[in-house]
């Protein structure tokens, strides 16, 4: 007899993939980037999912441009 309440590790991949797509998404729209890269790793993102998701992670951020930190004067 099969249990249809059993979730096996395909169905959590599956699962996981938008939300992974997702947080990469917003990080990517979140952040400034140099030139037009930002446009670029949407599409990246977008188009090639986990794959893209992957390079975004490994090449992507260290693209981002790093907001100033403002010292407080006393």
């Amino acid at each position: 007899m099969t249990q249809l309440s059993m979730i096996g590790i395909w169905q959590i991949i599956i699962i996981c993939i938008p939300i992974i797509t997702l947080i990469a998404l917003v990080d990517i729209i979140r952040n400034e980037f140099k030139g037009s890269n930002k446009l670029i790793w949407i599409i990246v993102v977008l188009f090639t999912n986990i794959l893209g998701v992957l390079l975004y992670l490994m090449f992507g951020i260290q693209q981002k441009i790093k907001p100033e930190r403002k010292q407080i004067e006393n």
